[in-house]
């Protein structure tokens, strides 16, 4: 011991080579009061060594503050290890901890939380410009995944080729995601798979993980479903989040593999503890289904994938305080959660909270903020979107009220939306923003009826019976309103009814009409009810049922989905 001591004092070098061999030799603390010296007098392989023992809490207690310190001083005196752990300390955000056990996570393409690339770009440079392949890997990553002005996605390229070259795992895996997002022919999807199973055979989880994605797509190898979950459950069983997602589901569902679904529950809980909001959401899922649905268990893995920012899982968690299921009802609370899924940019959200906001509920910003989300997806040629921005501005929400804009947006989305075809053809009939157009108002009602909708059966058999826009066919009207009525059309009862009723082109069968009217005034149709009241008055002048009440005279509601 008093060798050591006088080792250090005199000749530093000479400590940190037998700090060195007492590490090699497995005796953790031993080499501490070595390195120590060493590093205090500035020799860069000892101030990288000291960091270590305090990353780790080897011979000393842990230090994150020390361990960052002795970092920076190894790092500004040329140790490229320093330079190069450094800027992946920067990287992921964090002032300390080890980082040797999951860099390949960055090189996955997700941008970790509140990173400094400033000072991670200094330090990757420094790293790599002294010839360090974990430098030029780190360098790479920053010019393919940091901020814009940073970005330059052909230099970046060419550091993880250099870092790949030197045998660095982490440029291979670097690489091949680098060249999978130019692959175009066989040749180069074949390189992505050589590079990205040299990372893999390296026990980088990430690669290991996208070796499955690869074999399951049949990407530059051949395609092989097992082979695949093979990859999954290597990397799940190294800890990757996303490879233990898909192993655990492919248990629950038995797919190319024996079903375990207590198994696979198991690694869905693990991702999700481990930060995974995605499968906290899918263990939040199992507890709905069943025969006896736990929701205060799924409410309580709904809130943690909706605080780790999952949008589906913030919409599920509305659901439940909308119903009150598993917590207490709380309109403000579901709100809540589905702005934050909407502002994530869950459409189903976005419809949801437009259709709370439609009955009162909602902030005073809230239809701005949707009118918003409407506008934006729809400028980018979501048809739903662009009908539902259609009704804000019927209704103005959000916007300032203009059925001469509605029109324009409904248009577009009457393309594809068969609720859009159906109100831009009621716009067209009653001249709302646009020219009157029977004949086009009959043409949108056809196409939104052929989609299956039953407003827009009854609304096109009813101008069929009057002959409004086209020839009267009231055999086609009756076929139509039939079709409406099995399907619970309480105004489609009513219109066979009136109908039957005699009038109205077909022979009248009055035990028919009675029959029709009886089934819509159970379902509170009003006019049908006032047909049934005069008929047992006996009144002998009423007047003829008009079909034009059949037809609903109220505006959609907030669309999902088309």
């Amino acid at each position: 011991m008093i060798g050591d001591r006088l080792l250090g004092t005199v000749w530093p070098g000479a400590a940190l080579r037998r700090a060195i061999r007492l590490i090699e030799q497995q005796r953790p603390a031993a080499p501490f009061p070595l390195l120590a010296r060493a590093a205090k007098a500035g020799l860069p392989e000892a101030e990288y060594r000291i960091a270590r023992c305090y990353f780790d809490g080897t011979g000393v207690p842990a230090s994150e503050v020390e361990a960052r310190y002795w970092l920076e001083r190894a790092a500004s005196h040329g140790s490229t290890s320093a330079q190069a752990e450094l800027a992946a300390l920067c990287l992921r955000g964090s002032a300390g901890g080890r980082v040797d056990s999951d860099a390949d996570r960055l090189f996955a393409g997700a941008v970790p939380s509140e990173p400094d690339f400033d000072a991670a770009l200094k330090w990757a440079r420094r790293a790599a410009a002294a010839g360090s392949p974990d430098g030029e890997a780190l360098l790479g990553y920053i010019l393919t995944y940091g901020p814009a002005p940073m970005r330059d996605l052909d230099t970046g390229q060419q550091c993880y080729a250099r870092s790949a070259a030197a045998g660095c795992p982490q440029g291979h895996l670097g690489y091949a995601l680098s060249l999978a997002s130019r692959a175009r022919d066989d040749g180069s999807r074949r390189e992505v798979v050589d590079h990205m199973r040299r990372a893999a055979k390296a026990d980088l989880p990430t690669a290991i993980y996208m070796m499955g994605v690869l074999t399951e797509n049949g990407a530059g190898v051949g395609p092989d479903a097992v082979a695949a979950l093979a990859h999954y459950r290597d990397a799940a069983e190294k800890g990757h989040r996303t490879a233990q997602i898909k192993w655990g589901l492919a248990l629950i569902e038995g797919r190319h593999v024996v079903q375990d679904a207590i198994a696979g529950e198991s690694w869905l809980r693990r991702a999700a503890l481990a930060g995974s909001a995605e499968a906290a959401t899918l263990v939040a899922d199992l507890y709905l289904k069943g025969p006896s649905p736990n929701y205060a268990e799924a409410a309580s893995w709904y809130r943690r994938a909706a605080e780790a920012g999952d949008a589906a899982g913030a919409r599920s968690l509305a659901s439940l305080y909308l119903t009150g299921a598993g917590v207490m009802q709380d309109d403000a609370e579901a709100v809540h959660w589905l702005r934050v899924s909407g502002e994530a940019g869950d459409r189903g959200a976005q419809s949801d909270l437009a259709n709370l906001v439609l009955q009162g509920a909602g902030a005073s910003d809230d239809p701005a903020r949707i009118a918003g989300w409407f506008e934006k997806a729809a400028l980018s040629g979501d048809l739903v979107a662009a009908f539902n921005l259609g009704l804000c501005l019927v209704k103005g929400v959000g916007v300032g009220q203009s059925e001469q804009r509605a029109a324009e947006w409904l248009r577009r989305a009457a393309e594809g939306v068969p609720d859009a075809q159906f109100m831009y053809g009621r716009m067209l009939v009653e001249g709302r923003g646009v020219e009157p157009d029977s004949f086009g108002a009959r043409m949108w009602f056809a196409r939104a009826a052929e989609a299956g909708m039953a407003d827009a059966e009854v609304a096109l058999a009813e101008m069929m019976a009057n002959g409004r826009g086209g020839p009267p066919l009231p055999a086609d009207a009756l076929a139509l309103f039939e079709k409406a009525a099995a399907k619970g059309h309480a105004g489609a009862m009513y219109a066979l009814g009136a109908m039957y009723n005699g009038g109205h082109g077909i022979p009248a069968d009055r035990a028919k009409a009675q029959k029709w009217f009886c089934s819509a005034a159970e379902l509170g149709q009003g006019h049908a009810r006032e047909m049934l009241t005069r008929d047992v008055a006996g009144e002998p002048d009423r007047p003829e049922p008009n079909l034009a009440v059949a037809a609903p005279d109220k505006d959609s509601a907030i669309r999902t989905s088309s």
